[in-house]
């Protein structure tokens, strides 16, 4: 069945917005670390975005406030549509497009500062709310938590520009982050199971189920049940469409272990195209059931 009502778990948001707020932070100092020693007139490997776009569509803007947005939304009870990815990111760097370095490193700044607010003056009863974000009702701490994901993401982006590669536990916050969506989408779409997502150092384990969605800290050397097992980064990519998993499989860099246990969570992409993850979910139906084409691959995100 379908999760109804309020579930009895919520995944990272359970852990609390000090557990969580710590590593957003992180991420987000991280990244400004990063853009401090990047040209932001260099390409980048996502086509026609220089690091100049993946900073802007990252920012603050007046006529771009993401998280203000989602906080409303929590606000009202969580009511509306997912926002059109592609359009807003088409419309916010096209209007920045000549922002000076300063003015995008500032947007940046004050992006992580509203994340800095919320965690220390809205009140902890929003942290469960749901609010509408790209892939559909989520807690707001999950959303909030989902930008450790993207600014890992978009720090493995910088890298080949010059940057310095994101640092080890920032990755892990981001497969977090990519553990709790895919826990949760799982839940709302009545998809009992789980996986872990596993590295070297340690992952990230989610388990669903009609109570809601769990996530746990694994240990290194945790592959135990269903597990897709790489190095932290490559992880990352191959989830976020920049690695192609199946040809990471085919080369040993990606191990997934019983497989069956992926394909049970492959459907959920259907329902929500554009999941953090869609392409390995994707890999299981490709691998064993035959129907990659029908669910698709990650659309509509950077």
């Amino acid at each position: 069945m379908a999760l109804t009502g309020d579930p009895q778990h919520r995944g990272m948001a359970d852990a609390g917005r000090d557990t969580v707020g710590s590593m957003v932070l992180d991420a987000w100092d991280a990244f400004l670390e990063q853009t401090a020693a990047v040209d932001l007139d260099r390409p980048t490997r996502l086509p026609g975005w220089r690091v100049h776009e993946v900073c802007v569509h990252l920012g603050l803007w007046d006529d771009h406030a993401a998280l203000p947005d989602l906080i409303a939304s929590a606000r009202a009870g969580g009511v509306g549509t997912p926002p059109d990815v592609d359009g807003t990111n088409a419309r916010v760097t096209a209007a920045h497009r000549d922002a000076s370095r300063e003015e995008v490193l500032a947007a940046l700044r004050r992006n992580r500062d509203a994340t800095a607010r919320y965690l220390a003056e809205e009140p902890v009863e929003l942290d469960t709310a749901p609010a509408v974000a790209v892939v559909g009702r989520l807690p707001l701490l999950s959303v909030v938590l989902g930008q450790a994901y993207e600014l890992a993401v978009h720090g493995l982006d910088l890298v080949p520009c010059g940057a310095p590669p994101p640092p080890p536990a920032v990755l892990q916050s981001g497969l977090a982050a990519l553990a709790d969506v895919t826990g949760a989408l799982a839940a709302r779409e009545g998809v009992s199971g789980g996986a872990t997502l596993a590295t070297p150092e340690g992952g990230w384990a989610f388990a669903a189920d009609d109570s809601g969605w769990t996530v746990r800290r694994t240990p290194a050397g945790d592959v135990r049940g269903t597990a897709v097992e790489a190095p932290a980064d490559l992880l990352l990519e191959a989830a976020s469409g920049r690695v192609n998993p199946v040809a990471a499989l085919a080369r040993r860099r990606l191990r997934v272990h019983e497989l069956g246990g992926l394909l049970a969570l492959a459907p959920i992409v259907q329902s929500a195209p554009g999941i953090p993850g869609g392409p390995i979910l994707a890999l299981a139906a490709q691998t064993l059931g035959g129907v990659g084409g029908l669910l698709g691959r990650l659309r509509g995100r950077r």
